[in-house]
C-alpha cells in the first residue's frame, strides 16, 4: 500500500520547482491528442475533454523519463526535501493573482514526470525546468540540461494569515488541502480502481495540469488536470477556494479504454493507527494516534450515520448501500490535543474531508477498506463512491462533487452525536462497549427512562445493558456487554429515539475477532 512516507510530498515536503514559459518537453514529448493543448494555444476545458477521449482511445502507454541515480527512489527523504527553488522563480510570484505555483522537482518516490501548464488570458504556457532555479541541498547532482519536468506543484497563498500554502498536487493522482490553521494530512485522489482486491489496485497519474491565472482578489485558482492509466484516461476541472473551509469543486469526465468493475469516485485516506476503540498490542505513550476517527455518512434517505473506523487484524471492507448520497466523508471529531499528547505530528489539527455530491449519483456504494497497519506514516483508511454495475469500454462517465477540507461538518447535524466509542474487555470472550452522544437534544432530557435504545448485533448477543444520562453535559451513554459466541464478525447499530423519531445520528460498528 502507499504509505505516507511514499507521499511526504505533501505535508512537510519540502521540494521546490522552477517555472518559465518556454519549449516542448524533450524526453517526454506529450501525447499527440494533446497537441491542441501545448504551449501559444487557447484553452478549453472542451479541448480536455476531447484530449482524455481520444487518449483512452489508444493503447495505453507509460511515461517515462529517466533521473540522474542520485534522484533516484534511493535517495533519503531528508534529501529530497533538501532540494528547494529559489522563490523569485514561483510562477506569479510577487504578482496581484494572489497566488503563486511552486513547481516541485521529481526524485525519490515522486519520479514520474508531469508536465505543467498555466493559462493567461486564455492562451496556454508552458512552465520548463531550468536545474540552475533549484538549491539540491547537500546533494552532488550531475549537471541537467534538459528539461526532465516536475513531479506536481504546491500552491502558495499571498497575504493570508496562518495558511502560507493550501494544497499540493504531487504522485500519481493524489493531492491535498487544508483550511486557515490546520496541518496537511487526509489525501484525496482523482480515481480509485480495484481498491482492496486481490488481484491489485490501479492507481492513475496525472500526466499534465493547466493552471489558470485567477483574476486579483477573486479568491479562487482552477486547475485542470488530465489524468491516465490501463484502464482509463480522464478530465478534471478543480476550482480551489481556500479559507476556513478550504473548498474545492471538481469536475470530472472518465473514458473507459476497457471495461472496468470496480471504480471509486470522490476517494480519499487517512491514518487510524489507534484510538479508544482500537488499541490491539499498543505500547505507546500517546493515547491515540490518528488523522480520522470515523466515516460520517448523509444518506438519500436523509439519515444521519456515523460509522467509527479501526486499525483491525486483517483487512476490512465495509459497503454501505445508497442512491443518491447526499454527503460522506472521513472526519477527525477528537479535536483536543490531550487526545494525542503529541506536540510533533499534532493529529487534532488534521483536516476533516467532507464530500457533497452536485447533481444525481443515482445506485451504489459508500467503500470503507480498514487495512491492518503497525505505523502512524501508513494511510490505512480509504472511503469513495463506489456506483453500482460496470463501465464498459468507450464509455464515458461524469461527476461533480464539492469537497470541504475543514474542522467540522459544513453544516450542523440537528441531532445527538457520538462523540465517543470505547471498547474493552468483560470477561471471557465478551468486550464491553461504550458508546457516548452528545447534543442539545440529550439537555433537554429529564430521565434516561425517556429514551429508546435501539441496539442491535448480528450475530451475537448483548447483555447487562444500561444508559446514563447527564444533562448537564448533554451527554447520553450506552454501555453494554457484547458475547459473539463462535462468531468472528459482528455489525452493531445503535440509535437513540423519543416518541418514534431519531434524536440522534445512528452508530455503526463492525466487531470483528
Amino acid at each position: 500500500m502507499l504509505k505516507r512516507r511514499d507521499i511526504l510530498k505533501l505535508g512537510s515536503a519540502g521540494a521546490v520547482a522552477l517555472i518559465s514559459p518556454g519549449a516542448a518537453l524533450a524526453q517526454t514529448p506529450p501525447p499527440s491528442p494533446l497537441a491542441s493543448l501545448a504551449d501559444g494555444q487557447t484553452f478549453r476545458f472542451e479541448a480536455l475533454q476531447a484530449a482524455a477521449k481520444a487518449l483512452s482511445q489508444k493503447p495505453y502507454q507509460a511515461v517515462s523519463a529517466p533521473l540522474p541515480d542520485v534522484l533516484g527512489a534511493n535517495m533519503s527523504i531528508n534529501d529530497f526535501r533538501a532540494i528547494r527553488l529559489k522563490r523569485e522563480f514561483y510562477v506569479w510570484n510577487g504578482d496581484p493573482a494572489g497566488f503563486s505555483i511552486e513547481p516541485l522537482h521529481r526524485g525519490f518516490v515522486f519520479g514520474a514526470p508531469v508536465t505543467l501548464f498555466t493559462i493567461e488570458d486564455g492562451t496556454i504556457r508552458r512552465v520548463t525546468y531550468e536545474a540552475s532555479r533549484f538549491n539540491f541541498g547537500k546533494l552532488t547532482v550531475p549537471e541537467i540540461k534538459t528539461d526532465i519536468g516536475f513531479s506536481g506543484f504546491r500552491i502558495h497563498l499571498a497575504d493570508v494569515p496562518n495558511l502560507p500554502d493550501m494544497a499540493i498536487f504531487q504522485g500519481a493522482s493524489f493531492f491535498q488541502a487544508r483550511a486557515r490553521g490546520q496541518n496537511y494530512g487526509m489525501l484525496a485522489r482523482a480515481l480509485a480502481i480495484r481498491t482492496a482486491e486481490p488481484r491489485g489496485e490501479e492507481f492513475p497519474f496525472f500526466r499534465a495540469f493547466w493552471i489558470e491565472k485567477p483574476a486579483a482578489g477573486s479568491g479562487m485558482i482552477i486547475v485542470n488536470a488530465l489524468a491516465d492509466c490501463e484502464s482509463a484516461s480522464a478530465a478534471f476541472r478543480f476550482t480551489l477556494r481556500p479559507g476556513d473551509a478550504t473548498i474545492i469543486d471538481t469536475e470530472a469526465t472518465l473514458y473507459a479504454r476497457a471495461a472496468i468493475d470496480h471504480v471509486g469516485f470522490s476517494p480519499m485516506q487517512g491514518t487510524y493507527m489507534f484510538g479508544p476503540n482500537s488499541r490491539r498490542t499498543v505500547d505507546d505513550i500517546r493515547p491515540s494516534v490518528h488523522e480520522c476517527d470515523g466515516l460520517q455518512m448523509y444518506n438519500g434517505r436523509g439519515e444521519w450515520l456515523w460509522r467509527p473506523v479501526q486499525n483491525p487484524d486483517s483487512l476490512q471492507v465495509s459497503a454501505f448501500v445508497d442512491e443518491n448520497p447526499r454527503g460522506f466523508g472521513l472526519m477527525q471529531r477528537d479535536r483536543d490535543p490531550n487526545s494525542y499528547y503529541d506536540s510533533e505530528q499534532r493529529w487534532e489539527t488534521r483536516p476533516s474531508l467532507w464530500i457533497e455530491p452536485i447533481g444525481d449519483w443515482g445506485q451504489g456504494t459508500v467503500q470503507l477498506v480498514e487495512i491492518p497497519s503497525d505505523s502512524d506514516v501508513n494511510d490505512n483508511i480509504i472511503g469513495y463512491w463506489r456506483p453500482r454495475g460496470t463501465v464498459p469500454a468507450g464509455r464515458e462517465v461524469s461527476i461533480a462533487y464539492r469537497q470541504f477540507w475543514c474542522w467540522a461538518l459544513p453544516e450542523k447535524i440537528d441531532l445527538a452525536t457520538v462523540t465517543t466509542t470505547r471498547i474493552g474487555r468483560a470477561s471471557s470472550r465478551a468486550r464491553r462497549i461504550l458508546v457516548e452522544f452528545s447534543g442539545d437534544q440529550i439537555g433537554a432530557l429529564k430521565q434516561a427512562g425517556d429514551v429508546k435504545v435501539n441496539l442491535s448485533a448480528a450475530p451475537g448477543s448483548m447483555t447487562n445493558i444500561r444508559n446514563y444520562l447527564d444533562a448537564g453535559r448533554k451527554t447520553f451513554r450506552v454501555v453494554y456487554e457484547f458475547e459473539p459466541g463462535g462468531e468472528t464478525t459482528s455489525e452493531m447499530r445503535l440509535q437513540l429515539e423519543i416518541g418514534g423519531k431519531p434524536i440522534s445520528e445512528t452508530w455503526l460498528y463492525r466487531w470483528t475477532a
